[in-house]
This record gives structure tokens, sequence and C-alpha cells, in this order.
């Protein structure tokens, strides 16, 4: 596998380096110095991880260039680096699209847009790419699939479904302080709250089902399931979600929107 280099070693910076450097055939892996803490800890784990003195330094030293900065940094991270065309970027920021990198690194170098999730660090996740680059998809692929797309369009669909991660934490941290107001520990709320949502989520390996029919086959007819789903998950609810998404998906399609956030 080609070195890596990672700037900005933040949670999905160390999720990559986990997931790299815990599978049995770990690549050099080159750090930038943003993010020092997280760098300096996997530096320590991993003997093939190294910290560097600067960004220009990761980037000579690398072959493939993950850029993970917040978007807002960009500038700041990435002035002045020179980036050889014989390189590869991959670009994991949200809303920057090609165009926008390419006028910031000023390089003819390959630009690869990537949505690695938090599961690449156990090499589970399927990471939507674009364009399709060869060496961009077999990494990703080692990290646990990867899916890619006709064009950027399609990619900032794919973004704005990855907007509702947290509100999915939100979502279990909620169920969790119901629980407890009503008399359950803490402790205890949540540890039924994780098992019962781990339980639902490995069925989502069953490819034989659609996910309505999977919601279908865990009702039972005027049952608590159907009863939760029809009182609060109501079309005025799932209206809203849509609302929110098209709302992203518009600022992740427009340049300008870029630096929202």
């Amino acid at each position: 596998m080609k070195s890596i280099g990672i700037i900005g070693v933040g949670e999905i910076g160390r999720a990559i380096v986990t997931g790299l450097c815990d599978g049995d055939r770990a690549p050099e892996v080159f750090l930038s110095p943003r993010g020092a803490a997280t760098a300096a800890e996997l530096s320590e784990r991993y003997e093939n991880a190294r910290v560097c003195v600067g960004n220009q330094e990761v980037v000579d030293h690398s072959d493939v260039v993950i850029i993970a900065v917040r978007r807002q940094d960009r500038h700041e991270a990435l002035a002045g680096l020179t980036v050889d065309a014989d390189k590869l970027v991959v670009n994991v920021m949200a809303g920057v699209d090609l165009d926008d990198l390419r006028r910031t690194l000023a390089t003819t170098a390959p630009i690869v847009r990537a949505i690695p999730l938090p599961a690449v660090r156990e090499r589970r996740a399927v990471t939507v790419t674009y364009p399709s680059h060869p060496t961009a998809d077999s990494l990703f692929e080692y990290l646990g699939g990867v899916l890619p797309v006709a064009d950027e369009t399609a990619f900032n669909v794919f973004s704005a479904l990855t907007g509702t991660l947290t509100t999915h934490y939100s979502y279990l941290a909620t169920l969790t302080s119901w629980a407890t107001g009503h008399g359950i520990t803490p402790d205890d709320a949540e540890a039924y709250v994780r098992g019962l949502f781990q339980g639902i989520g490995r069925t989502l390996n069953d490819r034989t089902r659609s996910l309505r029919q999977l919601a279908a086959d865990h009702e039972t007819p005027n049952g608590n399931n159907e009863r939760i789903r029809t009182t609060w998950f109501t079309p005025a609810n799932a209206e809203a979600l849509t609302t929110a998404l098209d709302d992203l998906h518009t600022d992740l399609e427009d340049p300008h929107n870029s630096d929202r956030r």
C-alpha cells in the first residue's frame, strides 16, 4: 500500500489511521501537526505513523495526501503548499468541491472527494468517492468498501445523508433520558438502548429485504412499534426531515455556501 499523509488529524483522520494501521498491510503514515494531541497519540501507538513538522513535509513524504481539516480552516492550513502532479489528493472536507480545492492548492495532481465514516476504523464502512480513481478506490475498499458515484451532484446527495449521523445519536440519547426520567438508572438505560439498536443495526446486513420491509417485519398490527411510528414519525415529521435534507443539499451544491457552519 502506498504511503499516506493526513493533513488535519481529527476524528476522521484518527479513524482512517486506525483502520489502516490495525490491518495486515499497514502503510507508512505521515501526520500533520494539526490536531497535535491526536497525532502524537497515534504515532506512539503505531510504529509506522510519524508526526511531521509541517504540512509540506506531510505532502513530500506521501503518495496519497488526505485533507481532513475543517473546511473553514482550509485556506490557512493549505496556504503555500506545493503538491506535485504525481501525488493523489483525497479531499474529505464536506462542502468543498473539486474546483475549489484545485484553486486552493494550485496543483495538477488528481483530486478525489471521499466521505469516510467513523467505522472505517474497524474497516467496515462503505466510503463514497468521486471521481473514481484506482488508488483511492483500493484504499477505501480496504477500509470496508467503496461506492464511486457518477458526478458531484450524486456525491452531495450522499454527503447530505451523512449529515444525519449525530441526529441518530441524539435520538438515542433522548430515549435514554426518557427512561431515566421514569426511574431507570442512567447506566442501565444507556446499556439497554445501546444493546437494542446494536441488535437492530445488525439486521441491516440482510440485503434480501428493503429498509421498508425490515420496518414492516419488526411491527405487529396495533403493536408498540406501530404506535410510536405512526404517532411520532408522522408525515409532517418525515416532510420536515426531507426539507432539512433538501436545504443541506442545496448548500452543498452551491460553492458560495461552502464556508457555512
